[in-house]
Order: C-alpha cells, then sequence, then structure tokens
C-alpha cells in the first residue's frame, strides 16, 4: 500500500515536476551557459569565459542601472511598508462600511500594469497633468517630475505606493491575528494606544513586517514596466532600471551572451540581498512560537 501511494503521488506529482524542470530550471541553465559565451541574436555563440563577467567592472552603464535600482529600492521599499501598515492599521477597526474602504484601497492593485503606467504619465505631465494642476491651484511651484533627471526616481517612489493593496492586505491579515488579550493586558497596566503600538502590535508584527520586506526588496530590482513605458530610462539615464538595461542589451543591442550575465549577477545581488536580511531578521523579527527564529 505504501508503495502504491509513492508511486500515484510522483504521478500526480510528475506534470508539475516537469514544469518546473522544463520551464525554469532549464532555461537557468541555458542562461548560465549562454553568459559564457559572446552570441549576438542571429549568430552563432562562441565560448568567451568570464569575458562578459570582466566588461561589466567597465560597463559605466551597469554601475549607473545598479545604483539607479537600489536608489529605487531604499526609497520605495520602505515607504509602500508605511503606507500600507498605516491603512491597514486604520482599516482593522471597527467601523461603518469597512468592506468598502477595504475595496477601494484594494481595487488599484487590479489595474493592469501598462494601464496603470499610463495612467500616471498623465498624472506626471508637466502641462496639464493632475499634479501640477493641483499644485497651480494651490499657488505652488510646479516640477517636470519624471522629465526631470533630479525628480524622476523620487516621482517613480511616490508613484509606487499606488499599488499597496497586495501589501496591505497582508499586514491587515497579520493584525487580525495579534491576541486580544495581550492589548487588554497593557490596558489593565494603563497603557494607552501608543503602548499598545510599541509593546504589542509592532513586535507581533514583525514576522509579517519581514516578509513583505523581503518580497517588497526582490520586487523592486525587478522593477521594469515604469521605464520601458514612461521614461525609456531617460532623462540622461536617470531611470535606467538594472532589467530594463539587461532588456536593452538583450533585445535592442542583441548582446543575449552580456544579457544573460547581467541576469546572473542580478540573481546573485538579490541572493546575497535576502541572506543578509535573513541573517538580520534574528535581530528584530520576534516569532511566538520559542526557538522559532
Amino acid at each position: 500500500m505504501r508503495r502504491f501511494e509513492t508511486r500515484w503521488g510522483l504521478l500526480m506529482a510528475l506534470p508539475a515536476i516537469l514544469g518546473f524542470v522544463i520551464f525554469t530550471v532549464g532555461p537557468m541553465i541555458a542562461s548560465f551557459v549562454f553568459s559564457l559565451t559572446d552570441w549576438q541574436i542571429g549568430g552563432t555563440p562562441a565560448f568567451a569565459g568570464l569575458d562578459n563577467y570582466r566588461t561589466m567592472a567597465g560597463d559605466e552603464l551597469f554601475w549607473k542601472s545598479l545604483g539607479v535600482t537600489t536608489y529605487y529600492t531604499l526609497g520605495a521599499v520602505p515607504l509602500t511598508l508605511i503606507v500600507s501598515f498605516a491603512v491597514a492599521m486604520l482599516l482593522n477597526q471597527r467601523a461603518r462600511g469597512l468592506a468598502v474602504w477595504r475595496t477601494i484601497f484594494y481595487l488599484p492593485t487590479l489595474v493592469p500594469a501598462i494601464a496603470n503606467v499610463v495612467l500616471w504619465i498623465w498624472i506626471f505631465n508637466p502641462d496639464f497633468g493632475l499634479l501640477n494642476s493641483m499644485l497651480r491651484q494651490a499657488g505652488l511651484p510646479t516640477s517636470q517630475w519624471v522629465y526631470s533627471e533630479e525628480m524622476a526616481i523620487p516621482s517613480l517612489i511616490v508613484m509606487s505606493t499606488w499599488g499597496f493593496g497586495n501589501t496591505m492586505v497582508i499586514f491587515l491579515a497579520g493584525l487580525q491575528g495579534v491576541p486580544r488579550h495581550l492589548y487588554e493586558a497593557v490596558s489593565i497596566d494603563g497603557g494607552g494606544p501608543w503602548r499598545r503600538f510599541w509593546h504589542v502590535t509592532l513586535p507581533m508584527m514583525t514576522p509579517t513586517i519581514f516578509y513583505n520586506l523581503v518580497v517588497g526588496v526582490v520586487g523592486t530590482f525587478q522593477v521594469f514596466n515604469q521605464a520601458y513605458v514612461m521614461t525609456e530610462g531617460g532623462p540622461n539615464h536617470a531611470t535606467l532600471f538594472y532589467v530594463y538595461y539587461l532588456f536593452r542589451k538583450a533585445f535592442t543591442e542583441s548582446e543575449m551572451g552580456y544579457a544573460s550575465a547581467l541576469a546572473w549577477v542580478l540573481f546573485m545581488i538579490i541572493m546575497v540581498v535576502t541572506f543578509l536580511m535573513f541573517r538580520n531578521a534574528r535581530r528584530w523579527v520576534y516569532y511566538e512560537m520559542a526557538g522559532a527564529r
């Protein structure tokens, strides 16, 4: 019976295993092989060893794209976490119409990525965009937003908060899992809202915060749509995100070998950053179960 169950279990899992091997592991191995070649699309790959990786050291646009992506990550991830956590706390209160408000705050997440970018192109338009129109009505100076080298990344960081719905829902689920008796204990000891937040909500929410932090960092390192649709990496490479630079190398300049090397460097960067976050999490992430760290 045990052998029978094992065989049927493997048979049922076989489609998922084959899909993973064919469509994930296979392309990863192929891209690593391509990263060791000098391959122009339409030509024959020629083995180049580590030349593509050596070229990166002197590639100014590689370092520029890495710096732009890091800048965006350091701004977008904390801002999105703060906004989504604050909104989740508001939506965790007992009040009328909460289901409606939760739906309203989550709706922007359902907007298709390209439609979302097109909408923000209009909002950021320096001549008749919504933001500048509001600033003129208030008598404040206007901005060029994404069309300015200095304001391009800050503008995209502000734009990133538009899609905080998924993060908000995860925070809301975490907040609803905080034991009520802990709040009651703080209240009995004379603690107010700030002490309940600082000594109960925040410690109990650290696993959820950590999860959203990791997902946010990984996601922002792979940002692409904004540069591709809105700015094409400009002005003056101010929004040359790493994945957009990889895309240009692969499908505009046809340097598939170099693009594959870029992809593997990004993989290594994300892996190292994620590893460091997990190592550092031991210092501040609290798990209710003893020894769960």
